[in-house]
């Protein structure tokens, strides 16, 4: 009884809003933050409770149900990244995926980090901080500006790293799907740029926003770091996530927060050994993690692929996206960020003589239409998902229209 996950059949007659009982009361765009949680994904949850309650919690009998769960979650996410299972660390969040494995790269004292202007501030700060700590410099990658597209975006991209680029560089970190604007960023193209520099840097990639949404696979296998969660657009339940990591990161990063789950041997401390770490990506994992949640996020995933293949779901918000963004163009007042119908399902705008972003995302709220406000650019985000559906894209549009 290793694998707890709902049978993905039992419920193929439903639609994902059937599924989820936070799409019941709400039209919902935020799957950017959070997406909801599939009932029968919580059942899974449960189901595993009730299992290591049952054999354990601390017995011998609870531990091969234990390692079980562990290993069919880590070849699952490593099989989705296109990634080896030695190379797929577990993680409880984007932040932790990116700085425990970023914090144990090697660096000299004169390097430089090269982060795009449009990364998530938890990154950056844990950049900053890490610079401040190591005398590094930190130089900005200009992405912000590209809005168009995808041809334009990536020779934009291609075009701006080299501007940036110096002798010094040692990490570049750039997201796979931009969280303000929605672009898409050709990583596979950047790492191949980032192998021709005589340094050879690091390439971190935040995929908060690309994993579940989009293929992911190409772009996890090529770089260094590719740190994802389950809770957005795969619609797990939050708490659990994955890092993809390079070869090289396994051999040349060193662990930074240590616990058991990091050693290759956890009964003992041995003072004697110079390298009590595990040589996969479990030297990046820490000690107690919730076990359950794995079974919930197999779950959610199992329910996303009988809705469809990961090309067809994206298709499907690119469809729905697109339908959005031609809506909000026709208002007079709104600005969609790109001057095109995005690539993703975050549709990003901002509407002139309108309240302040974060009053007018409360006010959409009291009349149940959750979106949400972005500080930079300050803009407001609609993120439309397979569940999404016409009706509710219209409902959205008329609600701006009469504020704008």
């Amino acid at each position: 009884m290793g694998d707890t996950s709902s049978n993905p059949t039992a419920h193929s007659s439903l639609t994902w809003k059937q599924l989820c009982p936070a799409l019941q009361n709400k039209t919902y765009f935020n799957y950017g933050g959070q997406g909801p949680l599939p009932t029968p994904s919580l059942e899974a949850i449960t189901a595993s409770w009730k299992r290591i309650q049952e054999l354990g919690p601390f017995t011998t009998d609870v531990w091969p149900f234990i390692a079980a769960e562990v290993n069919s979650t880590r070849r699952r996410l490593a099989e989705l990244c296109g990634v080896p299972p030695h190379r797929l660390a577990l993680s409880e969040n984007v932040t932790s995926g990116c700085v425990l494995p970023l914090w144990g790269l090697p660096f000299d004292a004169d390097d430089r980090l090269l982060i795009s202007d449009c990364e998530h501030p938890g990154v950056v700060a844990a950049c900053v901080e890490l610079a401040r700590r190591q005398g590094l410099s930190i130089d900005s990658l200009p992405v912000k500006h590209l809005r168009g597209d995808q041809p334009s975006t990536d020779a934009g991209l291609a075009e701006a790293l080299e501007q940036s680029l110096t002798p010094r560089t040692r990490l570049v970190v750039l997201s796979h799907l931009l969280w303000n604007t929605g672009q898409i960023m050709p990583i596979a193209a950047v790492a191949e740029r980032l192998h021709q520099h005589p340094r050879k840097p690091y390439l971190l990639v935040d995929a908060a926003q690309s994993f579940g949404q989009i293929p992911v696979a190409e772009a996890a296998a090529r770089a260094d770091i590719y740190a994802f969660t389950g809770h957005k657009w795969a619609c797990g339940p939050e708490g659990l996530g994955g890092v993809a990591l390079s070869q090289r990161v396994l051999e040349q990063g060193q662990p930074t927060l240590i616990g058991w789950r990091s050693l290759r041997d956890e009964s003992k401390a041995d003072l004697s050994s110079a390298d009590p770490f595990h040589h996969d990506s479990r030297r990046f994992e820490v000690a107690t993690s919730c076990v359950p949640l794995m079974a919930g996020l197999r779950s959610s995933l199992d329910l996303m692929e009988q809705h469809g293949h990961a090309e067809a779901r994206w298709q499907r918000i690119q469809t729905l996206s697109s339908d959005l963004w031609q809506g909000l163009s026709a208002l007079a007042a709104v600005s969609p960020l790109l001057n095109q119908p995005p690539a993703s399902g975050l549709v990003s705008f901002q509407i002139s003589n309108a309240p302040a972003p974060a009053d007018l995302v409360q006010q959409l709220g009291r009349d149940g239409i959750w979106i949400r406000d972005l500080a930079d650019p300050s803009c407001l985000r609609a993120c439309t998902h397979i569940s999404t559906s016409n009706e509710e894209i219209d409902r959205l549009i008329t609600a701006l229209s009469t504020i704008s």
